[in-house]
């Protein structure tokens, strides 16, 4: 892969050739793309979908739209900073096409932002609750009815191949979807494969998949135009990852080690005392002792020694990215940079006390089990009237159901696949406490 390639322009329904050195610098491409994900109605909804602890009352509680900005906030410094090391080694990319550091800064900041804009409510649960629906609840029957592949889609639905489809899904004056550039897209995609096969090698690109069934020929152009190296056998879709998924992804490690184990701290769920020691091992050589004395609350304690984690974790995933760069772009480069990280030990800990009191406290398992139930009646009740509809035996109450859709939903597709991935992406769609008030609407119990 080359650099050049790499950092395409190109946006769908483009005809010629977009330059870097013909861009308006005050309204650079890759700037555009954060302005329209940001702008887009799926990554306003994240403001009330599950980061960690589900429908909380707390202030300081991340959502799944706070989470997103300070990973872009992060990916940005990552980026630049990537950028600046790879100009110098580079001189070519800014001397002849005009590339600056900042340009990879803004390609991961809106790949970042945009990182979970395909994820349903409640968090990881909700992904798991779809596959569940179609793997052992009601949605078997329609087993023998998709192809092996599409089934697979249904059975572990990915909100990363979500994202991508809400990105790049076309409908009446709204071609392309949000149109971003190809290289913002191409580092948005963390799992470049389809569904099957599931996990074929243990490569970090090969632990989930980043596309539907329902995107491949736009997947496919994507990768086309970015030059992304050919993995697997010939008969497989996989690709190896864009280059900047490396920063993006180590945006959202960094984010999620270090903010959900805040959030556990103010929460309550970790003990302060406890808990500073871990992150104090982490950033023991940088600490300013006698500031860090001045701090009386747990709030600017917490906050201080993760504001040090997480310029610790920067500083240390560039340096392994540029270290790795000629691996990083044969794609042979196969883990995670954080699973590199010097640091890794004092990483695993604190993950492993968030999953313990956190991610499964009383009160993220309950409000897990009720998301359950919440997504499988909605994904009861819409299929239900998609399949109906499909064998021209609809019911009153079916087509109530189908006229509640929004019109931007798409049902008039002769393809099962198509109509259930429309359902599972509008319900995706939802935030927690709108998901909640369908379920109640469904039920009768919001009159």
């Amino acid at each position: 892969m080359n650099w050049e390639q790499l950092l395409s322009l190109k946006r769908f329904g483009d005809t010629n050739k977009r330059l870097r050195k013909e861009q308006d610098e005050t309204r650079l491409g890759f700037e555009v793309d954060y302005d329209r994900v940001i702008f887009s109605s799926e990554f306003r909804s994240l403001q009330d979908k599950t980061q960690v602890i589900p429908l909380s009352k707390t202030d300081f509680v991340h959502t799944r739209l706070t989470h997103s900005l300070e990973v872009s906030v992060v990916g940005r410094s990552l980026g630049r900073k990537a950028g600046q090391r790879l100009i110098e080694k580079h001189p070519y990319l800014q001397n002849i096409h005009g590339y600056q550091a900042n340009d990879f800064g803004a390609i991961v900041a809106a790949a970042a932002l945009a990182h979970d804009i395909g994820n349903p409510p409640f968090g990881h649960s909700g992904e798991k609750s779809i596959g569940e629906f179609f793997k052992t609840g009601k949605g078997v029957k329609f087993k023998d009815k998709l192809t092996q592949k599409e089934y697979q889609d249904l059975c572990d639905f990915e909100g990363n191949a979500n994202g991508f489809k809400i990105l790049t899904e076309s409908r009446p004056g709204r071609e392309g979807g949000l149109r971003l550039s190809y290289a913002t897209l191409g580092a948005f995609i963390k799992y470049p494969k389809e569904s099957l096969p599931k996990k074929p090698t243990t490569h970090i690109a090969d632990k989930k998949y980043g596309f539907f069934q329902s995107e491949k020929s736009v997947f496919l152009d994507v990768v086309k135009e970015l030059g992304l190296v050919k993995r697997g056998n010939d008969n497989d879709i996989s690709f190896s990852r864009h280059p900047l998924t490396y920063l993006v992804e180590a945006a959202d490690d960094i984010c999620y080690t270090i903010i959900d184990f805040e959030d556990g701290i103010n929460l309550g769920l970790i003990q302060e005392e406890y808990a500073l020691e871990y992150l104090i091992n982490l950033v023991r050589g940088s600490i300013n002792t006698s500031k860090y004395h001045e701090l009386t609350t747990t709030q600017d304690r917490v906050s201080y020694l993760r504001a040090l984690a997480i310029n610790t974790l920067i500083n240390e995933a560039v340096e392994l990215f540029i270290e790795n760069e000629e691996a990083i772009l044969d794609g042979t480069f196969s883990k995670a940079l954080l699973d590199l990280s010097k640091y890794k030990a004092q990483i695993k800990d604190i993950i492993q006390i968030s999953i313990s009191n956190v991610y499964q406290s009383e009160e993220v398992i309950d409000k897990e089990i009720s998301g359950y139930e919440v997504l499988n009646q909605l994904l009861s009740v819409y299929t239900d009237a998609v399949d109906n509809k499909l064998n021209n035996s609809l019911s009153s109450f079916n087509s109530l159901v189908l006229k509640s859709l929004p019109k931007t939903i798409n049902l008039n597709d002769d393809n099962l696949y198509s109509c259930l991935m429309a359902v599972c992406n509008y319900i995706s769609k939802l935030s927690d406490s709108n998901a909640i008030l369908t379920y109640r609407k469904l039920k009768g119990n919001h009159l």
